[in-house]
């Protein structure tokens, strides 16, 4: 699509949106902080709560529009100019195509960017989810690791370093290291929305409560 049929199919801010929602929410509205499915909408359906986590939210959370204070068909306008343009664009042009200010238009090159790059690796069909711990070796006879430290704990307990892991069966991998403190539910759900297509994946995890 060029930057004239963007013009002409996305007019308004309104249009930008139901385009949005019709992507995103083809098989029906669904809460993106929870997956809830219980949703009323308000605003001329413009923004949505969720019953279940009862946060309010519109199609443009957790993408690439999160946030943003500019009129959507600007972004759709520097989608246009990144993909037509064949040997990349700078932030310095954008700025000047699209009349902002060179730090926002280098924020939007950046994240449409890595909205293009997550896009492709998502996970999709049966998604199993766990998380290990990874360390040095305990001397022998010893329960101390090369720093000290006792690791004769295991799992949750234990001092190594945690990796989140989520596999695609048959497919891809991806895996993360967090901290002790990020596994807890909002950031490993934070990590799921990044890496998993909501709609079309089950995610298989074990019993831990996080």
């Amino acid at each position: 699509m060029n930057i004239i049929e963007v013009f002409e199919k996305f007019p308004t801010q309104k249009d930008c949106i139901e385009h949005l929602e019709k992507i995103r929410w083809a098989g029906g509205i669904y809460c993106p902080y929870c997956g809830d499915l219980n949703i009323n909408s308000y605003d001329n359906e413009t923004r949505h709560h969720c019953n279940g986590c009862r946060k309010s939210f519109s199609v443009t959370v957790n993408t690439i529009f999160h946030d943003t204070r500019l009129p959507l068909q600007k972004w759709f306008l520097a989608i246009a100019l990144i993909l037509n343009a064949k040997k990349g664009i700078s932030a310095k042009q954008l700025q000047r195509d699209l009349s902002v200010t060179y730090k926002t238009a280098w924020s939007m090159g950046h994240r449409i960017r890595e909205g293009m790059k997550d896009q492709e690796t998502l996970l999709t069909g049966i998604v199993e989810m766990d998380e290990t711990y990874v360390g040095g070796k305990p001397k022998k006879g010893s329960n101390k690791d090369g720093d000290g430290n006792l690791i004769s704990k295991r799992g949750r307990g234990t001092k190594k370093i945690p990796v989140v892991g989520m596999v695609e069966r048959g497919g891809k991998v991806k895996a993360e290291v967090k901290n002790k403190d990020q596994l807890k539910f909002k950031d490993l759900s934070e990590l799921v929305r990044k890496n998993v297509a909501l709609l079309d994946a089950v995610l298989v995890t074990d019993e831990y409560r996080g």
